[in-house]
């Protein structure tokens, strides 16, 4: 048996990369901008009733965004309402989604204005493939819906479209209902091709007026909000896409023996870890032929106190702290994997009772190398790239790439009495 002690890790040093950095200077006057673009009629609105969706993501200034919402339709003489549009997270009640939504500060009082949490849906048609099409019953009664939300890669399916408006039409506003019937309908068709053709009978059928798309850059802050009325969202947002693309943070090396994560959870990524960042986006298990970044092994310490639990992800890891497997919430996990058609999200990592002891187990695996030169790099989530700990097998490397700055030198990674790392990253 391995005396986890005594084994030599690699020491490690702190780079901070440099990406764009588009930043929206006043949230409040760009959205009234849009919102008048997506507004044709504005004479229209007095008395009229306005669902505006909310999602269960942790987008960037979501409740000053939604404010500025509620408080254009307001001016307006509408009568502006909140609808949580997201799927069957929350744990599938009406309760959990306004408590989510509660935790990003939008409540009744907060946004002054209703917020209408149900699980119900009403069937308004049968798509072209023979599935039923649900939508939230509050935001189907509704005169008008304003479908907000972020628009970003998916991260278990590419194409054209993934993770935005559309989506949100699909997954939010279907509820429970919706997601079971579409993730399902998706083992048989592609995801592209569900999410278009329910998104047009949603244009079609529910009064949508437009969607705001949030656009966030590496930093976490809001890059751009686009008003898009509801004939230019199929065309436009395969556009907004490709954008975003190219504002997302990443990994500042293509190949690591093993990744060290700090959290995981619902309000980073829908998968706990965003797969696009860790290469897994195709094969849960490893990077595919002209994936990046290919990583061989991803530790997983911990995970965010905003996802109460909710570990879904964690089976993308192979190895993961006790922690983790003891604060799990099995039966919000379970529904959501379920639900999501994607169980493999729920198996568990093999678990450990201290860091050092993953960390040496980890170098084990590494192969037949000494345990102090593995290639591994460290982050606090995949949210947060700018700053990153890289052990030094990397030192060279990272001398040479551009945009990379070395802030601190190499030392040895400390413990506690517990065996578990002291941190690193600010909380």
């Amino acid at each position: 048996m391995t005396n986890h002690s005594q084994v030599d890790l690699p020491k490690f040093f702190r780079v901070r990369q440099r990406f764009d950095r588009p930043r929206v200077a006043d949230i409040r006057q760009l959205i009234d901008a849009q919102l008048h673009l997506i507004c044709k009629n504005p004479d229209s609105l007095p008395g009229k009733s306005v669902a505006i969706t909310v999602g269960s993501r942790g987008v960037a200034n979501i409740a000053t965004i939604t404010r500025a919402c509620v408080d254009f339709f307001k001016s307006k003489q509408a009568v502006p309402f909140i609808v949580p549009a997201m799927g069957s997270h929350g744990g599938a009640t009406a309760e959990g989604q306004a408590a989510l939504l509660d935790r990003f500060g939008i409540n009744e009082q907060t946004m002054e204005c209703p917020i209408k949490s149900s699980m119900e849906t009403v069937q308004i048609c049968q798509a072209k493939e023979g599935f039923p099409v649900h939508f939230d019953q509050h935001a189907a009664a509704a005169d008008h819906v304003l479908v907000v939300n972020r628009i970003k890669p998916h991260t278990r399916f590419a194409g054209a479209i993934e993770s935005g408006l559309m989506k949100m039409m699909l997954i939010g506003l279907g509820k429970q209902r919706g997601a079971e019937v579409y993730h399902r309908v998706i083992m048989n068709y592609s995801f592209d091709q569900i999410v278009r053709s329910v998104a047009h009978e949603v244009l079609s059928r529910c009064r949508i007026l437009g969607g705001l798309a949030l656009l966030e850059n590496a930093y976490e802050d809001t890059a751009d909000i686009v008003g898009l009325p509801a004939d230019r969202i199929e065309a436009e947002e395969p556009h907004l896409l490709k954008r975003v693309k190219t504002l997302m943070p990443r990994l500042p090396f293509d190949h690591c023996e093993l990744l060290i994560i700090d959290r995981i959870g619902k309000d980073i990524s829908g998968t706990g870890m965003d797969t696009t960042i860790v290469g897994r986006k195709r094969n849960e298990r490893a990077a595919v032929d002209g994936e990046t970044p290919d990583i061989h092994h991803i530790y997983v310490r911990g995970l965010t106190s905003a996802t109460h639990g909710n570990a879904t992800g964690i089976g993308i890891a192979e190895l993961c702290h006790r922690r983790v497997t003891d604060s799990l919430d099995r039966d919000a996990m379970r529904m959501n994997c379920i639900t999501a058609g994607h169980v493999s999200a729920a198996m568990l990592p093999i678990d450990f009772v201290s860091d050092r002891e993953a960390l040496a187990t980890a170098c084990q695996l590494a192969g037949y190398i000494p345990a102090a030169e593995v290639p591994a790099l460290w982050i606090r989530d995949t949210l947060t790239l700018e700053e990153i700990e890289c052990s030094e097998f990397f030192w060279e490397q990272a001398k040479a790439t551009p945009g990379l700055e070395i802030v601190a030198p190499a030392t040895p990674l400390e413990f506690d009495s517990g065996g578990d790392l002291i941190d690193r990253f600010s909380p």
